[in-house]
């Protein structure tokens, strides 16, 4: 996918990796549509994308009603004309222990980072096929790969997006269509510091959002399928070798977290 001249779709673009995102595109010459809650903070970063390509538009929508996100992928294609690619980032965190989650925390975290991406991606995508070119990505999360603590939810959500990519990526083998999944790690993003989430365990040295956006941007133009983001976080941690490692010695894995998990939350409470 050449991104120069490529019409581009970027959802959770209000803030962090799709702020960030969205500009980087432009820059590079591609026409994009920005969606997320918060128009105000939109407007700013359609601002930025103007600079470079004058066409780019947003839209305000709130991607947890799955009616109005499928709808907005639709307004998209109409009003370029056709979206070359669509990235899925928007996402909401749940840092909340399992214990204390509600089926409602669960559905509402589910609608808005796995549910509308779906819609979204199913609603342009036999418009994708019958043009003949498209390309469709997932924005997952290391959380997708591995489990975090207090973030079962969220864990939920980003392991089905996983999951529905690959799938996703086999049943269009031989279409012009390809698909992407990003797997961030730990980004510098407002997720961090939500309300109705309680803090972090513990304190991870965080990449910046451009940094990410860069990746993301690159793997747009890339031929793979799967890109960790960054590959090797700070300190010198290989990234997919702990998604590996942990699929390989699951139970070892799981039970030394777990113990850690404990051992933090114990802390937390003296």
């Amino acid at each position: 996918m050449k991104i120069e001249g490529a019409k581009i779709l970027v959802t959770g673009a209000s803030s962090g990796i799709g702020a960030a995102l969205a500009p980087i595109l432009a820059e590079r010459g591609a026409t994009v549509g920005i969606v997320a809650r918060r128009a105000d903070r939109l407007t700013e970063v359609l601002e930025r994308c103007r600079a470079f390509a004058p066409e780019s538009r947003l839209w305000a929508a709130d991607l947890g009603d799955l009616d109005r996100a499928e709808q907005v992928a639709r307004d998209a294609w109409d009003a370029f004309d056709g979206l070359d690619v669509l990235v899925n980032n928007a996402a909401i965190p749940k840092r909340t222990r399992v214990t204390d989650l509600t089926p409602h925390d669960v559905q509402h975290v589910m609608d808005v980072d796995f549910h509308s991406p779906v819609r979204m991606g199913l609603a342009v995508l036999p418009r994708m096929l019958e043009r003949g070119r498209g390309q469709i990505v997932f924005v997952s999360s290391m959380g997708g790969r591995i489990p975090v603590v207090n973030e079962a939810a969220y864990n939920a959500a980003k392991y089905a997006m996983c999951g529905f990519a690959e799938a996703m990526l086999l049943d269009l083998a031989g279409t012009p269509v390809e698909v992407k999944l990003v797997l961030p790690g730990p980004i510098e993003t407002e997720i961090w510091d939500q309300p109705d989430n309680v803090p972090a365990l513990m304190d991870v040295d965080k990449v910046p959002a451009a940094d990410c956006a860069a990746g993301i941007a690159d793997a747009i133009a890339g031929d793979g399928f799967e890109y960790y983001i960054p590959a090797v976080y700070p300190g010198g941690i290989d990234a997919k070798a702990i998604a590996v490692g942990k699929t390989k010695h699951c139970d070892q894995y799981l039970r030394g977290m777990a113990d850690f998990a404990k051992g933090l939350r114990e802390q937390s409470t003296t």
